[in-house]
């Protein structure tokens, strides 16, 4: 190892990471050496005198990169959580070095070459198991990037991937910088008619931590914020400024994404067609569970056949109900509100008081406990890039030792304004199992949920509630994994059966016997009313069909950008994404309406979500059918439980992913599942 001349947090892989002690100036350092280390550790993998083996060729280019894509999660973590200007300059100047490297490996003719004679050995034709799969994916990823290519081609492709790396980068700093710099303050409060007293706490809380003078209120584009304005605000004025700002962010020219959108699609329109792909749909979908861009697209087409007419029907109703002769984009949700309140007697702000953030996540350890014989513990004194982060360790009861410790996290609930927006779980450490000991993994889950407010603790909405499950999801299925090979292990598994885990925790949100493990009221302990429960359930599927065609119009669009669309023709690609989204839509889009460059998802990173935003609605097809063996069996049942953590949450990718869904249900899966869920099937 390259000997630092002082010493760097991040040169060595340590389970509880040394927050306290990183600093922007180990950045740059660190990643050298770790690059140094690991292309000397390559030319010792690919110059190897013995015959070509799986622990000399295989199990080594599975490990070669574990000590830099430690230090890089840690350095992208905290761009994304606790960001400044040095450390933003230092993730921007190391990135492009590491895609470089990345990229490089795919087209390294020594270690291909390594890789194919290795192929072709007795042991290799002789493989089994995980270890078969994933000789075989290594095979066919090096081949989809560039193994085959000449000399120019493989040039090429490297520097495209570098140079969409930089730009996507740029892409998701500019929608942060745009967001943060949109602020409403409000001194009259007879402005704030509709709003609900945990919104206006949670805004003048955010007036309070500026120093602004009382009365003050103060608004951003945060999730929290930005939705309560739009859902329940009187005045239609107020809600489309907020609207607007929210929907045009990253097109002011200091950080405008219009030219970096044409230039990602671009660079990945010429990568995949380098590499022998219609487009790059096809090359990025042609190892997940749809296969094809035209596979995707069926499926959304048929989901989009089947919701249409309930579609129209639902917006047919709130146009009426409203009582106008027009619905603006910005009045959708404030008069769904209402329509729901009115139709169910339901209002959701009502829930929040039984939903205070620390019951919540304690309930969901609770069920996790029944389900998997998993138990959770809150560890204090760890450090961590907040005050407000917390830490928990996960052990397994049902280890013959009694308690197992099997994973770690770290959990970071709330907006701030060097923390980028949305909810995500991310990997710093994947542990491998040794015969019966498993190494620990360590994860961390984020979110931006409603702050705690004056005198009262956060207190969440049922969306918030669902949306801290959902992260949970993608956290046990990488910290119970128990696969041998880090490539395969935890989430590392087709983007299109990754939600399966997540969504499907979603579905104990609905249940009463899991609610009475955590909806408690904050003041009295008391748990949700029948009748309250008993409105909330029946207006689950209130207007499921604008949901449904909310995100399939997010898949429409994703999909044609990256099938359909030559960006280099000059289209104006705004407006063809406008026109696409404006047939899912319920109300008609501002002619400006620029929501895709701010669309993260898609455009943050080199693939991302890129091609792949069906992928919310193909797993959803799958949870909701897998939790019907849950609601059979019975919804703690250990047993249904146990088949769950054992076939899904533990294999990781190591095998199809069909199979793992099979061994679990003894089926396929069933298509009609998520319709009869959101209560469309009859309306299809």
């Amino acid at each position: 190892m390259t000997s630092p001349t002082i010493a760097n947090p991040l040169l060595q892989i340590q389970f509880q990471i040394p927050f306290d002690q990183i600093r922007a100036e180990n950045v740059e350092p660190a990643i050298a050496g770790l690059l140094a280390d690991t292309r000397a550790e390559l030319d010792r993998l690919t110059s190897e005198p013995a015959p070509r083996s799986f622990a000399n060729t295989m199990q080594r280019l599975d490990d070669l990169t574990e000590r830099l894509e430690y230090a890089m999660q840690i350095i992208r973590n905290l761009e994304a959580v606790a960001t400044t200007p040095e450390l933003r300059a230092a993730y921007n100047a190391v990135q492009p070095q590491v895609s470089k490297f990345y990229s490089s490996l795919p087209l390294n003719q020594a270690l291909w070459s390594a890789v194919q004679s290795y192929s072709q050995t007795g042991e290799a034709r002789n493989l089994a198991g995980v270890r078969k799969r994933f000789l075989e994916k290594t095979i066919d990823n090096f081949r989809r990037h560039g193994a085959e290519l000449d000399a120019p081609g493989k040039k090429r492709i490297a520097e495209i991937d570098v140079e969409l790396t930089k730009q996507t980068i740029r892409f998701a700093e500019n929608v942060l910088d745009s967001t943060n710099q949109y602020e409403w303050v409000i001194t009259d409060e007879r402005q704030l008619a509709g709003l609900p007293e945990s919104a206006r706490a949670m805004a003048r809380s955010s007036a309070a931590s500026k120093g602004l003078a009382e009365p003050s209120w103060r608004f951003t584009l945060q999730g929290p914020s930005y939705l309560a304005v739009l859902t329940y605000l009187d005045d239609p004025q107020l809600r489309r400024k907020v609207y607007e700002a929210f929907s045009n962010r990253a097109t002011e020219e200091k950080y405008d994404n219009r030219p970096l959108l044409r230039g990602i699609l671009e660079l990945r329109r010429e990568k995949a067609r380098l590499l022998g792909y219609r487009d790059f749909a096809d090359l990025v979908l042609e190892d997940r569970m749809a296969g094809s861009g035209e596979r995707a697209q069926q499926f959304l087409d048929d989901l989009k056949h089947k919701t249409a007419s309930q579609f129209h029907r639902e917006n047919a109703e709130l146009l009426a109900f409203s009582g106008k002769a027009q619905l603006y984009p910005w009045d959708i949700a404030y008069y769904a509100e209402k329509q729901r309140a009115a139709l169910y007697d339901f209002d959701e702000e009502a829930l929040r008081p039984y939903f205070p953030l620390d019951r919540v996540v304690n309930g969901m350890f609770e069920i996790v406990h029944r389900l998997y014989g998993i138990r959770v513990v809150e560890r204090n004194g760890v450090p961590a890039w907040d005050s407000q982060v917390k830490y928990y360790e996960i052990y397994d009861e049902s280890h013959a030792s009694g308690s197992r410790l099997v994973g770690a996290f770290y959990a970071d609930w709330f907006p701030r304004e060097n923390k980028r927006g949305g909810a995500w779980m991310d990997a710093f450490i994947t542990g491998l199992p040794h015969g019966d000991r498993q190494d620990p993994h360590l994860g961390l889950i984020c979110g931006n949920l409603t702050p705690p407010a004056e005198d009262r603790p956060s207190l969440l909405t049922h969306r918030e509630v669902q949306t801290i499950f959902h992260e949970f999801g993608h956290l046990l299925h990488h910290c119970l994994s128990r696969v041998e090979l880090r490539g395969l292990a935890g989430v590392n598994v087709a983007w299109d059966f990754v939600e399966l885990p997540s969504q499907i925790m979603e579905n104990w949100c609905w249940e009463r016997d899991a609610l009475d493990l955590f909806a408690r009221h904050y003041q009295t302990g008391a748990p949700i009313p029948a009748e309250l429960f008993d409105k909330m359930r029946n207006a689950r599927n209130f207007r499921a069909a604008n949901l449904q065609m909310r995100q399939l119009g997010f898949a429409f669009v994703d999909l044609a950008l990256h099938r359909d669309v030559d960006p280099k023709s000059g289209v104006d690609l705004l407006d063809f994404a406008r026109g696409i989204l404006q047939e899912f839509s319920a109300a008609e889009l501002p002619e400006h309406y620029a929501m895709i460059v701010s669309f993260t998802h898609l455009f943050s990173s080199p693939v991302g979500y890129g091609a792949g935003y069906y992928s919310y609605k193909w797993s959803e097809v799958l949870d909701a059918d897998a939790f019907t063996l849950f609601q059979r069996g019975g919804i703690f049942s250990r047993e249904v439980g146990g088949r769950f953590r054992e076939q899904i949450l533990a294999r990781g990718d190591s095998e199809d992913p069909a199979e793992l869904y099979r061994s679990f249900m003894g089926r396929d899966p069933d298509p009609n599942a998520l319709l009869a869920r959101s209560g469309l099937l009859a309306a299809s």
